[in-house]
């Protein structure tokens, strides 16, 4: 799978994040391969997945975000058992390795606030080795996205507040393999 979803960045440089039902609706018309789902709840995800999956894409849920499942290892293995996604984006580093363990692709998410949180960007990814870096806000300087890629051996998205096509621009010129957003417009760019 990891292959898959590395193929999909490079091939597609957007990734459509959903937020609501409306905006999963209208992603599956765009030609983003990848939906990352910021929303639902533990009784309404399988079904949020089985429509993107349906629509020829790419699923991955971010976990953190889902009503009713938590921060522990057995909300990776309910993805695993009771959805057909892809893959989880995460903030935690162990539910990184139990998605590895378990098959499933992950995307370790990282907000970039100030410089602690950036050194601590590559001891996260040495330790929990997911498959892809998200960072955000994804409109920051370029010349710290670049240093992340460069710092880092796993690919990087560059997340949050890209609202124009200089932002999306900017962004993979620095390095980053793709971008998300939530940006509907941005979507059928």
């Amino acid at each position: 799978m990891e292959g898959t979803l590395k193929e999909a960045l490079e091939c597609c440089p957007v990734v459509a994040a959903v937020k609501d039902t409306e905006g999963l609706e209208k992603s599956l018309g765009s030609e983003c391969t990848i939906i990352f789902v910021l929303f639902g709840d533990v009784c309404g995800i399988p079904s949020i997945v089985d429509k993107i999956k349906e629509g020829g894409k790419l699923a991955l849920v971010h976990i953190d975000l889902i009503v009713g499942l938590s921060g522990k290892e057995a909300a990776v293995d309910y993805i695993r058992q009771f959805t057909r996604a892809d893959g989880i984006i995460t903030t935690k580093p162990a539910l990184v390795k139990r998605a590895r363990e378990l098959g499933l692709c992950s995307i370790l998410r990282f907000f970039v606030i100030d410089s602690m949180a950036l050194e601590n960007i590559e001891r996260q990814v040495r330790q929990a080795r997911p498959d892809v870096v998200e960072m955000l806000p994804g409109i920051i300087a370029p010349k710290i996205i670049s240093r992340i890629c460069r710092s880092l051996r796993v690919p990087v998205i560059a997340g949050g507040l890209i609202s124009e096509k200089e932002d999306i621009m900017a962004a993979l010129e620095a390095g980053a393999v793709s971008i998300s957003t939530t940006n509907e417009k941005v979507w059928f760019m």
